[in-house]
Order: C-alpha cells, then structure tokens, then sequence
C-alpha cells in the first residue's frame, strides 16, 4: 500500500463532497486531490490524477457512478473504485461488481469504516461495508428474490389480510396462499408470517 492514499471525491450533492472531504482531511496518511460531480467529469480526472482511490456516488445525472467505474476501470486499471452507496441502494450490489468496483461503503458508515475500506482497496483487497454483508451474501437483494406475486401476497398480509381474505382478493386457492407463504419465509429466512412482514418492512421489499 502507497504511504499515502491519493483519493478522488464523486458525488453529485456539494454538502456531500464537502463532509467526506473534511472527513478525510483528518487521516494524516489519505490525500484528497480533487472532486467531480458526475461520471463523465470523474473518468477525465482520473485520467489526470491517477488516484489511488476514486469514491464514488452511484446516481448521478448523466453519467451514472456504474458507467464511469467501467471506464475507469479501462483507462486506468491501477486506479480502484470503492462505491459509495445509501443503503436503500443495496439492488446495485451485483451491478458494482460487475462494473469492477473494488469495495462499497455506505453514506452512513462511520469514519473509522471509511478509513479501513480506503486503505483495504487502495492496498489491492476488496471490501464490503459490514452493514451491507448479509445482502451481499445472498448473492441477489432480497426484493429480487421474491416474486411479483409473492410481493402481492406480502403487501397484503401487511396490510392484516388473512390466508382467506388474501384467497378471495386475488382468486386463488388458499393452498396456494399457504404455499406462497412457505417460499417467503423460506427465502426471507422468517419464522413467522408477523416476522416474514417485518423483514419486508425493514428492506423496503414491501411499504
């Protein structure tokens, strides 16, 4: 690992730019040495600079963050991208990947993550925001996971609808109520249905 992180800022919000680069300004060993809006703008510095480290936003106007870690990723191959991603973002997982991230991080980790997943990419190694593990290790969020229907059937135990009610809403079998039940607490690893509803909740599957 370089003695010290040359790291490039992409975010499309200033105040966003502006917090990361005050973060960063305390670790005497990380550089910040320059700042982009969006996509287009960044795989230009890149080419310029040559950081270390690009962390970088995935929604942006134009060019999105995806798109521009695949051009970097051409142009300049020693340069590693570490994503950063709110955590209501999770879906992209797969499609970073597949773009030639090195790492994610989320907009609310806590500096001491920053910090360790800036020097863990910058060194070579991958690495995932600890917050976002157990997404990663599904391989797949769990809302691509579920069914259309198995999302239908959720929203309305949710919304306090029984097997029945839920049989008679949308004209099938209350077996086959039963059975898509089964899959999502199999897949959303739940005990119970109340459980299964409170997964869903918390992960935005269903609202």
């Amino acid at each position: 690992m370089p003695e010290e992180i040359t790291c490039l800022i992409v975010d499309d919000h200033e105040v966003v730019r502006e917090g990361l680069r005050l973060s960063l300004s305390r670790a005497p060993h990380i550089r910040v040495i320059g700042e982009a809006s969006d996509g287009t703008a960044a795989v230009a510095l890149v080419e310029r600079r040559r950081p270390n480290v690009v962390i970088m936003d995935v929604r942006m106007p134009g060019m999105d963050g995806l798109e521009a870690t695949k051009l970097i990723k051409e142009r300049s191959p020693e340069t590693a991208v570490l994503i950063f991603t709110a955590y209501s973002e999770r879906s992209l997982l797969g499609r970073g990947l597949e773009s030639g991230a090195k790492g994610y991080i989320l907009k609310e980790a806590p500096h001491a993550t920053l910090l360790r997943a800036i020097e863990k990419v910058a060194g070579g190694e991958s690495f995932v925001d600890p917050a976002l593990m157990p997404t990663f290790l599904t391989g797949k969020d769990q809302n691509e996971m579920l069914t259309a229907r198995e999302r239908e059937i959720l929203q309305l135990l949710a919304d306090g609808m029984s097997n029945a009610d839920v049989a008679g809403k949308l004209f099938i079998s209350q077996e086959t109520v039963k059975s898509h039940v089964r899959h999502i607490l199999a897949k959303l690893e739940a005990d119970t249905r109340t459980h299964a509803v409170a997964i869903a909740l918390r992960d935005a599957i269903i609202d």
